[in-house]
């Protein structure tokens, strides 16, 4: 792509994209964010109001269609991201959509696929991929920092009991484990480079979606024990436990909104700390997308990735499915 500045479109006007997204394309070197589709004035407004300029379109085929965009966000509802995904590919657009891309593994296979057909870069919006406390984390392990990896542990909460929130619908694509279990999985495989073998599972069910799940993973050299919920206290926490060594991440999903962006290494009776503060992820998604379109390099989290935390979702899914009228 000759275009030195990548013009965005953001497909609806959700809180994530107005808070989190927005301001990343804004502030993100090489980006502009230049339009936004939404039916609904008020939503339109909060975006005009902070981002000066901005073009607004009442339809997402009229933001596809628009000559002056040249990479489209979704932060649609889960079930939509298909979609529009495959849409936004047909209509040659470049397209970066929100986590879960899809929401089974097979479903990656279509997105892949369109993404050949049109020579155009897709990709999940897995932002932590891009943050230097995780590759720093993957370097650690992979170097022997903490010996052998024998033991990994991920937990991320958050209680959301308003049953109008999207994450609380079935028919959304609602639920824990692909709400936030993309992270505690993803970042498991990003770290060690292993896919899990075996899953067992203990998942709550409400309304047909999953507000607690418990989980133990074999990976090929390690095992993971994983809680995900959207029904308790805020925490999030990964732990990777060698034979030599434990690497903590205290604040690994949300670095610098919540916590400090830190990386701790226990080995004996030391502690090695490394900070990154200030760093943002959705920036670095931003620029790292954006320099893909330029240059060709390889994008850091390519749907071939993606599909294999899809793939790990729907193991423990299968582990213990939803009952019936659950």
């Amino acid at each position: 792509m000759a275009t030195q500045v990548i013009r965005w479109g953001i497909l609806g006007a959700s809180n994530f994209a107005r808070n989190h997204m927005g301001p990343a394309i804004h502030a993100a070197r090489g980006a502009q964010l230049a339009a936004l589709a939404t039916g609904s004035p008020h939503k339109a407004e909060a975006f005009t109001d902070a981002f000066p300029g901005i073009r607004i379109h009442e339809s997402y085929d009229a933001l596809l269609a628009d000559p002056g965009i040249d990479a489209v966000y979704i932060p649609l509802p889960n079930h939509l991201h298909v979609e529009w995904s495959l849409r936004a590919l047909a209509a040659g657009k470049p397209v970066l959509c929100e986590k879960p891309a899809t929401l089974h593994a097979e479903e990656f296979d279509t997105l892949i696929a369109a993404r050949d057909r049109a020579g155009l870069l897709a990709a999940e919006a897995f932002m932590v991929v891009h943050h230097p406390q995780w590759q720093r984390a993957r370097q650690m392990i992979a170097e022997g920092a903490i010996g052998r990896l024998a033991q990994v542990h991920g937990a991320f909460s958050f209680n959301n009991t308003d049953m109008r929130n999207i994450r609380n619908r079935p028919e959304t694509g609602g639920g824990a484990l692909r709400d936030i279990g993309v992270y505690t999985l993803g970042t498991a495989r990003f770290a060690t480079g292993e896919e899990p073998v075996a899953a067992t599972a203990r998942i709550t069910w409400e309304n047909g979606f999953d507000t607690i799940s418990r989980s133990q993973i074999e990976f090929p050299s390690f095992h993971m024990s994983m809680l995900v919920s959207t029904r308790l206290a805020p925490y999030q926490e990964m732990t990777f436990h060698g034979d030599e060594g434990v690497l903590r991440l205290d604040f690994p999903f949300n670095a610098n909104v919540h916590g400090e962006a830190r990386l701790d290494l226990l080995r004996g009776n030391e502690t090695i700390t490394e900070r990154w503060p200030g760093v943002n992820h959705y920036v670095l998604q931003v620029e790292n997308f954006g320099e893909s379109l330029r240059s060709g390099v390889p994008y850091p989290c390519p749907l071939e990735f993606s599909r294999g935390t899809q793939a790990a979702m729907d193991m423990i899914f299968a582990a213990d499915p939803a009952p019936a009228g659950a």
